[in-house]
């Protein structure tokens, strides 16, 4: 008997080993499934994440590059007004300029104009409709519209008038004729240079000399007088730089406002893409923060099942209701 209770004992022990061996198997495979099936959530999960952050990506991008774009838009405007200011000579090197001098002005109006005023705001040579031809006209904005400037100044009984070969009588005589030859050129330019319709109501006298200029204002205010009333101004290189740098500045207020439409629109459109530009970012965050979450809940499944197998391992499963595990007992009765 004794030798029987051994058999029966190895027997059983011998099942108990391979049921725990089997339990074991089983529960190591299914731990490898739910590892890989954890796996591949995970890859699931991380593939759509990275496909929402690659479209939130690419649609910041495409939002990027069309600020850009406005942007450029911008700067371009911004260029086409800096290109109205152009580089201005120094005033003391441009009256400096004897042979511009000698020239009765032409040429050193000319270099006063191309040195302040943009190329499209004035002409030299400029042939009106009556045929008469003036040295330099100013394209100004309405209503003044073109302002003729003539640099053809008689310069000869000034020469007579101040020269130190004249005597007293020969002086006075210059000085009467240098007064009708500035009241004639006063009413030849009134004549031929303002048009009704035309160009603007008044014209500009170029005297080329500071020194005829001071001596007109000084000695001859009823030749001055005269001129105003012909609505013809009388100026010196001085004078004639603020006239220009005004013009100037009434052409750079007119091409700003005209640009400040474009950077108006530039604007509005940038601000419309910057509202796109935060709705999607604003959709970003929320796949970002959902992505997020959907991880918390995994990393709670796994710590859930890392602790199942835990408890599996330190043999502290709760026994099912109705399973017996006696195995012995069960091998005895079967063995009766």
């Amino acid at each position: 008997m004794a030798e029987i209770a051994v058999g029966v004992a190895l027997v059983a022990v011998a099942i108990a080993i391979w049921l725990v061996l089997r339990v074991q198997s089983t529960l190591d495979a299914k731990h490898r499934q739910m590892l890989l099936d954890l796996h591949a959530g995970l890859e699931t999960v991380s593939g759509k994440v990275e496909r929402r952050l690659d479209e939130g990506f690419k649609s910041s991008n495409e939002t990027f590059v069309s600020v850009m774009q406005r942007l450029a838009v911008i700067d371009s405007a911004q260029k086409q007004i800096e290109k109205l200011t152009g580089s201005v000579v120094s005033l003391q090197e441009l009256l400096g300029d004897k042979k511009s001098r000698g020239a009765f002005g032409e040429v050193q109006l000319e270099a006063l104009v191309r040195n302040v005023l943009p190329p499209a705001a004035f002409e030299m040579q400029y042939t009106l409709p009556n045929g008469a031809r003036v040295d330099c006209v100013l394209r100004l904005p309405e209503p003044t519209g073109l302002v003729c400037v003539d640099s053809k100044f008689p310069l000869d009984n000034y020469r007579r008038m101040v020269g130190p070969e004249s005597n007293d009588v020969e002086r006075a005589a210059a000085q009467r004729q240098f007064r009708a030859d500035v009241r004639k050129h006063v009413d030849d330019i009134a004549a031929k240079y303002i048009i009704p319709d035309v160009t603007s109501d008044g014209a500009v006298m170029f005297i080329p000399a500071e020194a005829v200029f001071a001596e007109i204002h000084a000695y001859h205010g009823e030749v001055v007088d005269y001129a105003n009333a012909k609505r013809v101004w009388i100026v010196s290189p001085t004078t004639l730089m603020a006239v220009l740098n005004t013009a100037r500045a009434v052409l750079k207020d007119v091409e700003t406002r005209k640009q400040i439409h474009v950077i108006k629109e530039a604007l509005s459109r940038l601000a419309l893409e910057f509202g796109r530009f935060d709705e999607r970012m604003k959709d970003v965050a929320r796949h970002i923060k959902q992505a997020a979450d959907d991880v918390d809940k995994i990393q709670i499944t796994g710590s859930k099942i890392t602790q199942q197998f835990q408890r599996i391992e330190a043999a502290e499963l709760e026994e099912k209701p109705g399973t017996d595990h006696h195995f012995p007992k069960q091998v005895g009765e079967s063995k009766n």
